[in-house]
């Protein structure tokens, strides 16, 4: 898909109602790999490569995922869908949700930063910056992928290669870019949207604090920890991950049985 000139990567498998997964920063759409091979039999799973990410042009800008998001339901047809949001991908959903642009059944937040805008943010951006400057992408790299955030408890190594590949191919467009993040729009306290929050039980404590205070603020929030799981636990532990989703939307996803 081509949007102002910017190309964009996406992928469209399986069938049943749709759900758009959105992936954190520095990954990429493989990152759902997993999910899709458990879930494509059930849902039609919609997956991008955000903008400057993975494959798909251009700088990346958190600020123009929900305009992304929007574009691509509108390429595809789409008007009713339920949204799978990690980490940085989680504020993207959450401001394409408040857009209106589509009929939104259900939100699945996963490891979602602090969303106060006093928060302290946990990603040393300016950090991350300066040592692309001084020492390049490479340097960037080896540091990002020892990050807490990066560090999976899974030994698998299908698992550890993935991700290991996905970090390789960002090529850091953003960094040295004044910090952006997409607002989540109207007051989340006004959302009827069913929410399932979504935490790794050794994920960073300041994720863990953000996601109880999401699921305090949202009316129609719950909150389930995946055991065994740090920041990526659709990786850590892609079955349990799958089996929550699966239900989840399942309990909220309208089918067509025409």
């Amino acid at each position: 898909m081509v949007l102002n000139g910017t190309r964009l990567r996406f992928r469209d498998e399986g069938h049943g109602p749709a759900v758009l997964l959105v992936h954190g920063w520095t990954l990429a759409l493989e990152m759902w790999d997993p999910q899709v091979e458990a879930l494509r039999d059930t849902f039609r799973l919609v997956r991008l490569d955000r903008r400057g990410h993975g494959c798909s042009g251009g700088t990346a800008d958190p600020e123009r995922d929900p305009e992304d998001l929007a574009a691509l339901c509108s390429h595809l047809g789409l008007s009713r869908v339920a949204l799978l949001g990690m980490s940085q991908g989680a504020r993207a959903v959450l401001g394409f949700a408040a857009s209106g642009r589509v009929q939104v059944e259900a939100l699945i937040l996963d490891g979602p930063p602090p969303l106060e805008s006093d928060s302290a943010q946990d990603l040393p951006l300016e950090r991350y910056a300066a040592l692309v400057r001084e020492h390049g992408m490479e340097a960037f790299r080896r540091e990002w992928s020892n990050d807490a955030l990066m560090q999976l408890r899974t030994s698998n190594p299908r698992a550890r290669a993935l991700l290991a590949a996905m970090i390789a191919r960002y090529r850091g467009t953003d960094l040295g870019q004044p910090a952006r993040r997409a607002e989540p729009g109207t007051s989340l306290e006004s959302s009827r949207v069913p929410t399932l929050v979504l935490s790794g039980a050794y994920d960073l404590a300041s994720r863990r604090r953000a996601a109880r205070r999401l699921v305090a603020r949202l009316s129609h929030a719950e909150l389930m920890v995946i055991p065994g799981a740090g920041h990526l636990p659709n990786l850590d532990s892609p079955d349990a991950y799958s089996r929550v989703c699966r239900q989840f939307l399942l309990r909220h996803c309208v089918r067509d049985t025409s």
